[in-house]
């Protein structure tokens, strides 16, 4: 019927709003509740700035009758994320540079009195190879007090970032797991036992846990303290350095360097990228998904020919190049996420859908199949008939290539 809505099952834990679909279009309710916020990040010039400098989703305001008209404000539109990826689909880069966009937004809501209430790294989406904060309803007028979204950055940014850096990538999959963030203890006890002496690291995780530790077991009154604006951005400025700091040594994996020992002459290996070119020519697709990409050689083939492509692999490392290069060549069209397509991100959260999984997410225009049917049947004993019905689901058109036993 006309009109009829579905809210979005990821969209029901914040009181200022929601996010719903209404005849193929994606709207936002803004509740009453957080009129004056709504108001003032747009009088205050914030929201402005932030979308001028790509760090906030526009939106327009909709002139249709709200879902919800008891608490409604205003409905707004918002612009339209290309592919909704997790954190836990993130290389190390990907997930620093997300983190280093939050604390930037931070500091500008700083300059015109407001700031992030929340700071969940599933705000954060890519669009045109850059993060971007797509919650418009995260600001909140300035209070002198402490963060209220300070454990939340730690939980969904600082520890992931900290245990891939100092242990290992695979242990950005803890996002997948504890959807709230990784905590504290968990991380603290992770850690090697030197990071202690570290003071950024001793005050922003191990005396966090502890302090977590402490409380969680005591009978708290809770008082709301005054700190000095002074104390809020240094504590900003802190993690930001903190950040900053933590690098990813690019070792070696199994995938991460398969171009540079590739059975395939320097002829063969052009050939294979004429023919997928003239397929994409004939199909002309709008979105591709590049299964097996490696460092996405092949995916850029469409990507640069101005299609929306997302480019997985399992190799964390490989797809860590991916993005390094989609970073200093201003790549918008390509997104490379980490991904093992015999175990892909299911549907997790409550109700098991408040994150999508990987099926919910397509089906794609296209979908490239290089050189990946043999590691799925051979080396991990799928039938044939079943990786068939797998990409019958993610895509329209597949580009597929087999290499024999």
């Amino acid at each position: 019927m006309p009109g009829e809505w579905r809210a979005l099952p990821s969209s029901f834990r914040d009181p200022s709003g929601f996010l719903f679909e209404r005849e193929g279009g994606l709207y936002r309710q803004v509740n009453r509740y957080y009129q004056d916020d709504y108001d003032l990040l747009l009088s205050s010039g914030l929201y402005k700035a932030l979308t001028e400098q790509g760090l906030l989703v526009r939106h327009d305001e909709a002139d249709i009758s709200p879902p919800d008209p008891q608490l409604a404000y205003k409905v707004i539109k918002p612009q339209v994320v290309p592919f909704i990826s997790y954190p836990y689909e993130w290389c190390f880069t990907q997930l620093k540079e997300a983190a280093l966009a939050t604390l930037k937004i931070q500091k500008t809501a700083f300059d015109f009195g407001m700031s992030l209430k929340d700071a969940s790294a599933f705000n954060i989406q890519f669009v045109d190879g850059r993060p971007l904060l797509v919650d418009t309803l995260s600001f909140e007028k300035l209070r002198l007090r402490p963060w209220v979204a300070y454990r939340q950055f730690c939980q969904h940014f600082l520890n992931p970032l900290l245990l891939i850096a100092y242990k290992d990538f695979h242990l950005n999959q803890l996002s997948r797991i504890f959807i709230d963030g990784t905590p504290m203890s968990l991380t603290s006890r992770l850690l090697p036992f030197r990071t202690r002496l570290r003071p950024g690291l001793a005050s922003h995780v191990h005396l966090h846990a502890l302090s977590q530790k402490y409380f969680s077991t005591r009978k708290v009154k809770v008082r709301e303290r005054q700190v000095r604006r002074v104390s809020l951005a240094g504590l900003v400025e802190s993690l930001e350095s903190l950040t900053r700091r933590l690098g990813l040594r690019l070792k070696k994996t199994e995938w991460a360097h398969y171009y540079e020992e590739t059975n395939y002459t320097p002829e063969g290996f052009e050939w294979k990228k004429k023919l997928v070119e003239e397929f994409l020519d004939i199909i002309k697709p709008d979105t591709v998904w590049d299964l097996g990409a490696n460092t996405g050689i092949f995916s850029r083939l469409a990507s640069r020919r101005g299609i929306q492509t997302v480019a997985f692999d399992v190799d964390f490392l490989a797809v860590e190049m991916n993005y390094r290069d989609c970073l200093e060549n201003s790549d918008k069209n390509l997104l490379p996420l980490v991904m093992d397509l015999t175990n892909p991100s299911p549907a997790i959260g409550w109700e098991n859908r408040e994150r999508k999984s990987l099926l919910e997410r397509g089906p794609a225009d296209a979908a490239f199949a290089l050189a990946l049917l043999h590691h799925l049947a051979i080396s991990n004993n799928l039938p044939l008939a079943k990786i068939a019905e797998f990409m019958s689901r993610v895509c329209r058109w597949l580009i597929i290539e087999f290499v024999p036993k």
